[in-house]
């Protein structure tokens, strides 16, 4: 227990400091009017009250991803702790945030055009594919995922089926993509991004009620994971929203088109990174305490039973009430803010314009299309390469904010050192991993070391040739 209060301590009061240091490193101006005004358009540019824009941020890049991910975490031992804390500080948090501020600065621009802007054309197409693929990707699994979740639920109703709930998830979707934002999204999301929170704090306060004990940090280079995963890089990839994710790179110009002032970024996007690792810590410390051992845990079954055993047990009904809006909505609110995203990027490279519903209809009506055609495919194999791509995403995001701080004059270290940490993971990951070329791990690491030398080096050409220009 000692471990998981100092860790979570350690989170808040370093999210805190380092967020203050991040955001004098920046440099916001508060006199400064963002895309919400200058852009005005009543559909996606909107002025919203930043208490919402904080609300809408946290459940944009939360979702079930620090939970679920945070109990498949665990598996990997205390180790998990260190990681959600250190990794969500210096890397998540700094990583939506810049992403965020950058994204205003650019007139709420998306990742894929701030990243072309920084890395050059090639990348902004490979980023415009990738980015699409994946949002499509989230978009499709989050209507399969919670129809069969409300399917078991509601087996009891004549009426009901998966493809039923598939049919009435995948209408809500259409309207909450082409709605403006304000209408739907900006309505239901903060009461759903409050419940999400009231779940964790209710189960926080359990891991201290609770009868039972929570693994120490100790031994951190043993994993005790049960197939015998290494906790480098597989842990790293394993907790992604809770640490860091590129998917909240897609999600975070989303809000930055309705801050009001430059000043409450902090809040809205490094705060909104820092409240997710604090859920990712307590459901990792809360899944090995209730299930009592890692064998155990396993054997509870997949994470959404985990959080709908561990809210009925410890919080009776209104836990499970809860644990439904965690593994249902949640996934849902997901897929809705994955196709709007779709839809924002690439109405941005074909230059269609935005604000016309009937141009919105236009670019969303073929995401839709290929995101019904994927619904009925298999997605084992496609979704076990969604945590690299999620990761390698927010890689690339760290080198172009890397390279726009070095043109603007400023300090590059925040965003550097974690965007060669990600690099030299995602690179030993895909080599080692079993879905990817299964290489032993030293030869993996050795190429994740190169990898990472590498990059490096380029960007330190690019900051003489910068410095020698300027």
């Amino acid at each position: 227990m000692i471990s998981f209060t100092v860790c979570l301590i350690a989170l808040i009061i370093g999210g805190i400091i380092y967020g203050t240091i991040v955001e004098k490193v920046f440099g916001s101006q508060p006199q400064r009017e963002t895309p919400s005004y200058t852009l005005q358009d009543g559909v996606d540019y909107l002025p919203m009250p930043t208490w919402k824009v904080y609300l809408i941020q946290f459940l944009n890049i939360a979702g079930t991803g620090p939970i679920f991910g945070a109990i498949m975490g665990i598996l990997f031992g205390p180790a998990a702790y260190l990681w959600i804390v250190f990794g969500c500080i210096f890397a998540g948090a700094v990583h939506d945030y810049l992403v965020g501020m950058i994204s205003i600065r650019q007139g709420g621009a998306s990742i894929p055009e701030i990243v072309g802007d920084q890395l050059g054309q090639t990348m902004r197409i490979i980023m415009r594919v990738f980015s699409l693929v994946l949002l499509i990707l989230v978009g499709a699994v989050f209507v399969i995922t919670p129809a069969n979740l409300l399917a078991d639920l509601t087996s009891s109703w004549s009426w009901t089926s998966s493809l039923v709930w598939i049919i009435i998830i995948f209408a809500y979707y259409v309207l909450a993509t082409l709605l403006p934002i304000d209408k739907v999204i900006g309505r239901i999301y903060p009461v759903f991004g409050l419940a999400l929170l009231i779940m964790a704090i209710g189960v926080g306060a359990n891991i201290f009620l609770q009868d039972g004990a929570v693994p120490e940090i100790s031994a951190l280079g043993t994993s005790v994971h049960p197939k015998g995963y290494p906790i480098i890089p597989m842990l790293c990839i394993t907790i992604a929203c809770g640490a860091i994710s590129g998917f909240h790179a897609t999600q975070t110009p989303i809000m930055a088109r309705c801050l009001k002032n430059e000043r409450n970024g902090r809040l809205c996007f490094y705060g909104a990174m820092i409240t997710e690792g604090v859920v990712a810590l307590i459901w990792a410390a809360a899944a090995i305490k209730y299930a009592g051992s890692y064998e155990g845990l396993v054997e509870i079954g997949n994470p959404a039973k985990v959080v709908n055993v561990i809210c009925s047990t410890w919080m009776g009904r209104v836990g499970a009430i809860l644990a439904v809006l965690g593994v249902v909505a949640a996934p849902i609110t997901s897929g809705d803010t994955a196709f709007r995203s779709a839809r924002l990027i690439a109405a941005e490279f074909m230059h269609l314009g935005e604000g016309k519903k009937w141009r919105n209809l236009v670019i969303s009506l073929p995401l839709f299309a290929i995101a019904g055609i994927m619904m009925c495919l298999d997605f084992d194999v496609l979704w076990r390469y969604f945590a690299w791509s999620n990761q390698t995403l927010a890689t690339i995001a760290l080198w172009a904010i890397s390279v726009w701080l070095t043109r603007h004059g400023k300090v590059f270290w925040v965003s550097l050192v974690p965007a060669i940490f990600m690099t030299f993971i995602c690179t030993s990951y895909i080599l080692c991993a079993p879905e990817g070329f299964q290489l032993p791990l030293p030869i993996s690491y050795t190429v994740g070391v190169i990898a990472a030398l590498g990059c490096t080096g380029l960007f330190a050409r690019f900051v003489a040739h910068n410095k020698k220009e300027s």
